[in-house]
């Protein structure tokens, strides 16, 4: 999954992962890995909020239905939330799949780069083609 992302970023992007900053919604993994609990989201906000505002992105990606919908507050199915950007406190955000979703699910992967080459054209980087 790790790896993926990288690719996602270095591959894909052209940037180095040290250059994009990636948090999470949660400052620890629920037990089992399993989704968290609204009040564990609702626990460990004021840190997510804490880190967006010191860091001061002008683009968020969110990766997969849990960031999505605890960032957004929001519960539409990642599926509806993707090709469009949404607003985040003036922050522009592009919504896709996980990368562990993409690993169980491989035709996933062309959608996810859709995803990728949206942003990438409003943030004003070169997309090149991908096979």
């Amino acid at each position: 999954m790790g790896q993926l992302l990288t690719d996602i970023i270095e591959k894909g992007m052209g940037l180095k992962r040290s250059d994009v900053y990636i948090c999470n919604i949660l400052r620890c993994r629920p037990p089992g890995n399993r989704n968290p609990l609204p009040v564990e989201a609702a626990n460990c906000r004021e840190f997510l909020d804490a880190q967006l505002e010191i860091i001061r992105p002008e683009f968020i990606c969110c990766l997969g239905a849990v960031a999505a919908q605890n960032l957004l507050n929001d519960s539409t199915p990642i599926g509806k939330l993707r090709g469009r950007f949404l607003d985040y406190q003036g922050i522009k955000v592009v919504c896709t799949y996980h990368p562990a979703y993409v690993l169980r699910n491989p035709p996933a992967k062309k959608q996810v780069w859709e995803d990728i080459q949206f942003l990438m054209a409003e943030m004003g980087l070169k997309v090149a083609k991908k096979g």
